[in-house]
């Protein structure tokens, strides 16, 4: 809150905001004694309902955020991909950003979006697992449940007005009653949230998943698997300004999690619409 009192007076330069209610309803008190009181509850009013994150601290628009997230189950577990890719408003900045982490062992976790948010959600989940591992009972969490625990978390900011500008994917392999039980979801800012055998975010949500569709088989190798999420990260470079030609691949299975390097991939820019997009468009300049 600002430093003025009600009737005008300054509260002294070196008052902090835990001593600010002190000083502006001492202040009011002195010479309006009806205004101090409501001062002090106003004072009381903001502090206790955390109106001042709301207005001051809240994310109102992401500035530096990542595209597309592409995953799909295969025959031995889950693999994800994304560019590396940040951009800064709409100037690709940064050219080096890992938006593909692991989780406890069982999971994988990629982000699109604020890349500040996913730096909080992945402080979320460091807490959640090394509260897990301090039970020591033999058991950790798997995929399904930190997919529970960020819809849970991703509802509730989007309840407070202060959503975390995130749509996340998370999958992961867990041994079950059934045996190794793959696991893919996703869920965006408010909430929303869902299983699937492949998933994407981004602009990937419009040109990935129709090849998804169309080709993507349960019983898939990792090879195939690989050329099959390549084919969508060379779509989503044609065709999505945010992109760049550099891509990171990583995989769960019951073994662990694998996060490659990153690497590119050949593109041939001489296509005929790619040289001159607008010949033959109807009304265009």
């Amino acid at each position: 809150m600002g430093s003025h009192a009600a009737g005008g007076s300054q509260a002294p330069p070196t008052a902090t905001a835990g001593g600010g209610e002190t000083q502006r309803t001492h202040v009011a008190f002195i010479f309006y004694p009806s205004i101090g009181i409501v001062v002090f509850a106003f004072d009381k009013f903001i502090n206790s309902h955390g109106l001042l994150m709301l207005l001051f601290h809240t994310n109102r628009y992401p500035y530096v955020t990542g595209t597309s997230v592409i995953a799909l189950k295969y025959k031995d577990g889950v693999i994800m991909a994304c560019d590396t890719g940040a951009s800064y408003g709409s100037t690709l900045r940064y050219k080096s950003v890992e938006r593909i982490k692991a989780v406890g062992k069982h999971s994988l976790i990629g982000a699109s979006g604020e890349f500040s948010d996913f730096q909080e959600i992945l402080r979320y989940l460091d807490e959640l697992t090394l509260s897990d591992h301090m039970w020591d009972d033999g058991n950790s969490l798997g995929p399904k449940e930190i997919h529970s625990y960020l819809t849970r978390v991703m509802y509730n900011r989007r309840n407070k007005f202060d959503p975390l500008w995130n749509s996340l994917v998370l999958g992961g392999v867990k041994k079950g009653p059934k045996g190794d039980e793959k696991y893919l979801g996703m869920v965006n800012m408010i909430g929303t949230h869902f299983e699937e055998n492949h998933v994407a975010t981004g602009f990937g949500n419009h040109l990935a998943i129709p090849i998804l569709r169309a080709e993507w088989r349960e019983d898939m190798s990792f090879e195939e698997a690989v050329k099959l999420v390549e084919k969508c990260l060379l779509v989503l470079l044609y065709r999505d300004r945010s992109s760049i030609n550099k891509f990171q691949i990583a995989k769960i299975t019951t073994e662990g999690s694998t996060i490659y390097p990153p690497y590119s991939l050949k593109t041939y820019w001489g296509f005929s619409h790619f040289e001159n997009p607008a010949q033959g468009a109807v009304g265009s300049w």
